[in-house]
């Protein structure tokens, strides 16, 4: 066993590797596709060859799948699905030139990293993961990944279900409940996606979906819903029937983060986009039965000048233009902003804009035509004029700002757009408006306590409050609570503790159509719970608890994510 004195020599070496060579953010990669391979037929888990290092590391298949399922669930996306390193460094078994190499840590000095967790954002895992689930870790990554077999615009046909065809769909809705203020709940963990009609706050149905559901998001109608999880599968539910049913399913990779629907006018619910992680690439399918229709690999050289090709250049964040038929797909690694046209989504036409490397999520300006993206190992926003396809900017921000899709504020500033970071504690508020000092930073406020962490920012055009979470930060006192300031003054407001009878971690904000409710996840403890508060007040309206509230983290109201309203 593991002396405190030990355990803190390493931490220290390992903050001054960190400080030196790179940043840590979350906790070690998950191999994506091997847990994948064992979920689709199509694709055996035999076929995919798993190296087993000889020099004294001892791992059967078992156990590399058991690791696999573990990384997948807890920190999927920031070392890459081959471990060659993202946001977080490469964990490969010799190291890469840049990062240390795993076998050189050792089984002391992988245990101390899960266990402590880092100052620059990665959260501690001890008391999360068990012991067992630890120490196999501590060998897992001494191991070589295996190598991502082909997936294709073949192999996606292969997964593709259209469960109800468009014909036998109904016409108009079959009840009578206020769609537009529809949540759909992500149960993460569970593999599950929750809607809950926001009126009378009831659960009508949770429904299975892909594993780790990462985000949720509306058809240009509103009327279907599409889950991505983790493991590639994007799942189709109709609003339109009695119960909200999967009409359709398909999956467009092993991992992936992203998807978004046609919303120009005149494309309205024609086509979707699918951002693949492994393999990386860009999917176009047709919206109304997810029949895939085209793919478009992302790999190529990098954004700055010593234009390193990059094979695994992952599909972070996107967002469809209201006024163009386009998608702004982030290709994280290679630091692109790709403009993607999908008036041809046989043929996309495809412009890319060069910025800052690792770019991972944003959201619009106030009036939609500027897209802002943080790029997160830079520390920078990145600025795209959407219609003229251009960089209009790189601000320097703050220790990896991880702002979500931002929000819009009219404050005393003028109007800002605002990101929190996770690496340090601290609020960005970005002019957006034209004169002097647009796309500067006019303001930087901090929330009480010591630390980053923040995930999420959210505000509501007819908010007066803006809510800021702490989910990452390795202060469990700190973590559970929630953050409010005044839209228009940038002060602070109030520190909200859980509400008795609930804990866990504090995280991810969403308002009802109203812009009067606040919904907040409280997850990873043994009361979870979504809290709904009166955003005038600050008290808390009701409590949204049971057997079936498995983990909630991400909630998206109908209105609100159709619209872009944040």
């Amino acid at each position: 066993m593991l002396t405190k004195k030990t355990i803190l020599s390493l931490l220290i070496i390992q903050i001054q590797i960190q400080m030196k060579k790179v940043n840590l953010i979350l906790a070690i990669v998950l191999v994506a596709f091997t847990i994948s391979c064992k979920k689709d037929k199509k694709v055996k888990t035999e076929e995919i060859k798993k190296e087993v290092v000889k020099e004294g590391i001892q791992i059967s298949d078992a156990e590399m799948e058991e690791g696999s399922k573990i990384f997948f669930d807890r920190c999927a996306g920031c070392h890459g699905s081959t471990r060659k390193g993202a946001t977080g460094p490469s964990l490969l078994p010799d190291g890469d030139g840049k990062s240390p190499a795993t076998k050189a840590l050792g089984v002391a000095g992988i245990r101390a990293f899960i266990e402590n967790g880092t100052p620059g954002g990665m959260p501690e895992w001890k008391g999360i993961l068990s012991e067992h689930e630890i120490e196999l870790m501590t060998r897992f990554l001494q191991v070589d990944p295996p190598v991502v077999p082909p997936f294709g615009l073949k192999e996606m046909k292969e997964t593709w279900k259209l469960i109800i065809p468009v014909a036998d769909r109904p016409t108009k809705p079959e009840h009578k409940r206020n769609i537009k203020n529809y949540f759909g709940v992500i149960m993460r963990d569970a593999g599950k996606v929750a809607i809950i009609d926001g009126d009378t706050k009831e659960r009508i149905v949770v429904l299975k979906t892909g594993f780790a559901v990462h985000i949720l998001r509306t058809s240009a109608s509103g009327r279907y819903i599409y889950s991505v999880g983790r493991d590639g599968r994007i799942t189709m539910i109709d609003t339109y029937t009695k119960i909200p049913t999967i009409v359709a399913e398909v999956r467009g990779a092993f991992d992936s983060r992203s998807v978004e629907v046609s919303k120009m006018k005149g494309y309205e619910d024609k086509y979707l986009v699918f951002g693949g992680y492994s393999p990386s690439h860009i999917a176009i399918m047709d919206a109304q039965t997810l029949e895939p229709i085209s793919v478009t690999p992302t790999a190529g050289n990098a954004c700055d000048g010593d234009k390193e090709y990059i094979e695994e250049a992952r599909v972070a964040s996107i967002v469809a233009s209201h006024t163009d038929p386009v998608w702004i797909c982030n290709i994280k690694e290679r630091g692109m902003v790709d403009i993607v046209d999908y008036s041809d989504p046989k043929n996309p036409k495809i412009t890319e804009i060069p910025t800052a490397r690792f770019l991972h999520d944003g959201g619009f300006d106030s009036t939609g035509h500027y897209f802002l993206v943080a790029a997160n190992a830079s520390n920078k926003i990145v600025v795209i004029d959407v219609p003229n396809k251009k960089l209009v900017k790189i601000i320097e921000t703050g220790i990896k700002p991880h702002p979500g899709r931002g929000t819009n504020l009219k404050t005393k500033y003028g109007n800002v757009w605002v990101t929190s970071h996770l690496g340090e504690n601290k609020l960005s508020f970005i002019k957006t408006n034209p004169g002097k000092g647009q796309w500067t930073v006019v303001k930087e406020v901090k929330a009480p306590g010591a630390g980053g962490g923040a995930l999420f920012v959210k505000s509501h055009p007819k908010s007066k409050h803006l809510w800021v979470d702490r989910t990452l930060n390795p202060d469990a006192k700190l973590n559970s609570v929630v953050d409010v300031f005044d839209s228009y003054t940038l002060e602070h407001v109030a520190t909200l503790q859980a509400p008795e009878g609930v804990d866990g971690r504090a995280v991810h904000f969403e308002y009802n159509k109203a812009g009067n409710e606040v919904w907040v996840s409280y997850f990873m403890g043994k009361k979870n719970a979504i809290v709904i508060y009166n955003d005038k007040t600050l008290k808390v309206k009701e409590i949204i608890q049971g057997d079936w509230v498995e983990n909630p983290t991400g909630k998206f109201n109908v209105y609100n994510t159709t619209h872009d309203v944040y």
